[in-house]
């Protein structure tokens, strides 16, 4: 299961917009064209923001949300709103995929999709920000975002299956992406529906005993589990980090002049083995866990 990104992180929801552009509340805080940089960081940013690690990306905390409030001051400047943006957020993942797929020189598209994938993280980060200083929130917010991120994986994972075949044509490399693509979706579902099963059973969304509450009840599955987070195998069908392996992989054919897309091939067969193997292995965790009792 890939990290956890601003959607997952409890309380990022946005409502439907008030008329007008000054926020409701008596903080004081400016209204949107009068806010500054420090202005977002104080409201759109909670405190302790960066120190969440299992819950924002590492790229987040090393880089992104240094940059993100120049660019939600100049959302806010320009009247976007945080629907807007995630909309936005979500078209930039799914177009960074269609850019991998195509049939052009693989270190052009891949490099073409990784700029994509970091403006779609910049916008997850700013679309946040905008709704926290504008305090526009609801449940509709949360769902835009993980609908956005399901897209963005899906779409990166097919995108490199295409070029990992050498172009818009059906074959094996094809297919193994699109495998991969729906064990991504599937670790996600598996994710999502745990709240689902949950509140269907009249039950908090959390389950109570906080971090113990995700541990497998079995010694064994609980080793297993530790094992697997430390070597961070599942990063690697997260959008951002797939990105920068796929131009990776891109650079290696284009330096040793490999016949045929080599490199990008062999991370497809990784992604692949590891997108079954941890649907797997997130769905025994999740039945082995107290999370649905």
């Amino acid at each position: 299961m890939s990290r956890p990104t601003e959607a997952e992180i409890p309380g990022r929801s946005r409502a439907p917009e008030p008329p007008g552009d000054e926020p409701p509340g008596d903080d004081r805080r400016p209204d949107r064209r009068g806010a500054s940089v420090a202005d977002i960081r104080r409201y759109g940013q909670p405190p302790g923001l960066k120190d969440r690690r299992n819950e924002e990306h590492w790229a987040g905390r090393l880089y992104m949300r240094d940059l993100s409030p120049y660019f939600a001051w100049i959302a806010l400047r320009l009247g976007l709103s945080p629907n807007q943006l995630t909309y936005l957020m979500m078209l930039s993942g799914v177009v960074a995929g269609v850019v991998v797929s195509l049939p052009a020189s693989p270190l052009w598209t891949a490099a073409g999709g990784a700029v994509l994938i970091q403006v779609y993280l910049l916008l997850d980060c700013v679309d946040g920000e905008v709704a926290r200083y504008l305090r526009r929130t609801s449940v509709a917010g949360v769902f835009l975002d993980r609908i956005g991120h399901y897209l963005s994986e899906v779409s990166l994972l097919i995108g490199l299956g295409f070029m990992a075949q050498g172009g818009w044509e059906n074959g094996g490399w094809a297919e193994l992406g699109l495998v991969a693509a729906l064990g991504a979706a599937l670790i996600k579902a598996e994710t999502d529906n745990v709240v689902v099963a949950r509140a269907k059973s009249g039950l908090p969304a959390d389950p109570s005993g906080g971090d113990r509450a995700l541990r497998p009840r079995s010694t064994g599955i609980a080793l297993a589990r530790q094992a697997a987070s430390m070597l961070r195998f599942h990063r690697i069908i997260g959008a951002v980090e797939l990105s920068l392996l796929i131009l990776a992989a891109a650079v290696v054919d284009a330096v040793f002049g490999a016949d045929g897309p080599v490199a990008v091939r062999v991370l497809m067969g990784a992604v692949a083995a590891v997108a079954v193997v941890q649907t797997l292995l997130h769905l025994v965790s999740i039945l082995a866990s107290r999370r649905l009792k």
